[in-house]
């Protein structure tokens, strides 16, 4: 290749593709390119099966978030080993298995490679691009962002080439992809300010008038080169100026996720990061909807939930990383996250209608050393509005989670009389199906059943599950947790039969949806073994919480409240199954577990 591009090379590092070689061009994030050692060159025109044309206008590498510009340095890498007139440039996409499979077929049929009849395509091209026949060749591998996908038995990676007289170039927004194929990775910086402005005068030359306009639309934008030339095609388009069109994004957030969605299609691809980490790292889906209510800029580490263990913590952090959702400052104690990143995930929140829910970790035991120090405050202001004009939005909002933390710190009566009130004012002020009214009944059912009075929990708690099951998805966590509630109410009624085929049904949709550490899944899990016991089915308990304890033991700190809660069921179970033995040792290591806690929280004191 030329000799720029000779010089943008990095180091050379081993791994299954032998040889290896990293480019950084400018911008480019997470490209990998893999050289072989070369055998002797075969004979026979090149080929050329690329799916997109040149674009000609190319600036320089535009990347950023997942989708907005390492495919575009992949064509031009591709069109330029074009002008290598010994070399065949190939064109796989990797988004899934399918997609691999079927540009593999394509491109056996292009070349009119013959199989023994039960040969897969993929296994064809693999056995053909290692011929020293095939000649050079340039293999793009493109969109390889899901490591199972490509890493696992009979994943992509399998069928790849291993040897032969050409290249493979991968394109990648997750990390884990990138270090499973390279051993050193070259990460890219963004456009700076001057360079985002430079692109986009070059996109509208008219606008250089409107510099100050053309400055804080690239900041909105967040120096993204494939937003920036989106929106400077949606400016030519509809023959207005850049103060005009940054007007729409000063508007309220929803026109400007409006706007942005119409304009940038499926290209940033934020969902299908998404849906990859809500599949494969549950956790680092929760911390993504807790940063979407908060300010995406500064945002110390130390503010975020540890929802889990610190080992688990970590690696959610790491996925968020890993797919360009954050940035880490030079300092290390701060991050931020895209301001279109933000906004895509503050309406994915919103269009599930729980933004209560992302919130809901505030009241949890991990996190209670820092809302008691705030309670003190927010009982005396809560209790200042009570004695002034009635509750508005704002103090019905601290109401509700003061109320939750009340019930946690063990205050049942205070909770109770606090949330009381909470749903009074929402009754008169929201309507029925209303996300807000229906958190703040369930968790007064809630506090009802603490406090004893389980008969007015069982009422409230069938209707806000029959109003729920009318409104949300049959998989949607707000309708599973209320029935999850209220299985767990009718046992405490007597009504066991009830519970337990309830509780089957919130297993069975959470196993279909769920990963298999997610806590929730594993609270009903919990839930149904007690509710089995209770119907008499011992050995079902025993093996339900077998299992429990066991996912527990991987995800949990040792003293966690719900990890001994099921080894302390779990014992008892044991010896409702005559398993007596077994249940002595595990409560004589769940009192220990909690001796040693209450010792070191004394010393802390």
């Amino acid at each position: 290749m030329e000799e720029n591009a000779r010089d943008q090379r990095r180091d050379v590092s081993h791994n299954q593709f032998r040889d290896q070689n990293i480019i950084n061009r400018g911008w480019m994030r997470d490209i990998h390119y893999h050289l072989p050692h070369p055998p002797a060159r075969g004979d026979g025109a090149p080929h050329f099966l690329v799916p997109f044309p040149e674009n000609k206008r190319f600036v320089g590498p535009i990347v950023g978030l997942g989708g907005v510009g390492k495919t575009q340095v992949a064509l031009q890498i591709a069109y330029h080993a074009r002008t290598l007139t010994s070399w065949s440039v190939f064109w796989l996409s990797a988004l899934s298995m399918a997609a691999f499979e079927q540009a593999c077929t394509e491109m056996v049929e292009r070349l009119r490679l013959s199989s023994s009849g039960t040969e897969e395509t993929k296994q064809v091209m693999k056995g053909y691009l290692e011929l020293s026949a095939s000649g050079r060749w340039l293999l793009i591998v493109d969109n390889a962002d899901d490591v199972a996908t490509l890493m696992e038995p009979g994943g992509i990676y399998t069928y790849l080439p291993k040897n032969g007289d050409g290249s493979i170039l991968f394109t990648t927004r997750a990390m884990d992809v990138a270090q499973a194929v390279a051993d050193d990775i070259e990460e890219l910086e963004e456009m700076s300010e001057v360079e985002a402005k430079a692109f986009l005068q070059k996109l509208l030359p008219s606008s250089s008038a409107e510099e100050e306009a053309m400055i804080e639309l690239v900041r909105r934008l967040t120096y993204l080169p494939l937003a920036i030339s989106q929106a400077a095609a949606y400016m030519k388009r509809s023959k207005i100026p850049v103060s005009k069109y940054l007007s729409f994004l000063h508007n309220a957030d929803k026109e400007a996720i409006s706007l942005l969605s119409r304009e940038f299609p499926d290209r940033t691809r934020y969902s299908e990061s998404r849906h990859a980490i809500q599949k494969h790292d549950w956790m680092a889906a929760e911390l993504l909807s807790f940063l979407s209510q908060i300010e995406p800029r500064a945002v110390p580490q130390s503010m975020l939930p540890q929802i889990r263990s610190e080992e688990s913590f970590v690696h959610a952090v790491g996925t968020l990383y890993g797919y360009a959702f954050l940035y880490r400052r030079q300092d290390g104690e701060m991050m931020d996250m895209h301001s279109l990143v933000h906004l895509a995930a503050q309406e994915w929140v919103r269009n599930r209608g729980n933004t209560k829910s992302v919130k809901r970790n505030s009241d949890d035991w991990v996190n209670r050393e820092v809302w008691r120090k705030y309670m003190p405050h927010v009982l005396k202001a809560i209790q200042v509005s009570e004695e002034g004009a009635r509750w508005e939005e704002e103090e019905c909002e601290l109401g509700y989670w003061a109320g939750r933390c009340l019930q946690v710190e063990g205050r049942i009566a205070e909770a109770v009389e606090l949330l009381q009130h909470v749903v009074k004012v929402q009754e008169t002020t929201l309507a029925e199906n209303h996300p807000d009214r229906l958190a703040s009944q369930h968790a007064l059912a809630i506090a009802y059943r603490a406090n004893g009075q389980v008969k007015e929990a069982v009422k409230l708690l069938q209707h806000v599950v029959k109003v729920r099951e009318t409104t949300l998805e049959e998989n949607h966590p707000d309708r599973l947790a209320s029935q999850h509630v209220l299985a767990q109410t009718y046992q405490a009624n007597g009504q066991v039969k009830e519970a337990v085929e309830l509780l089957q049904h919130v297993v069975k949709i959470a196993g279909a949806t769920l990963a298999e550490n997610h806590p929730d899944r594993l609270a009903s899990q919990h839930a149904l073994a007690i509710a089995y016991q209770a119907n008499g089915e011992v050995e079902e308990a025993v093996e339900l919480l077998q299992h429990v304890v066991k996912v527990e033991g991987t995800t949990l700190a040792e003293n966690h409240p719900s990890r001994l809660a099921s080894q302390h069921a779990l014992a008892i179970a044991y010896q409702a199954n005559g398993q007596v033995k077994e249940a002595v040792e595990l409560l004589q290591h769940v009192v220990y577990i909690k001796q040693v806690s209450e010792r070191l929280l004394e010393q802390l004191r």
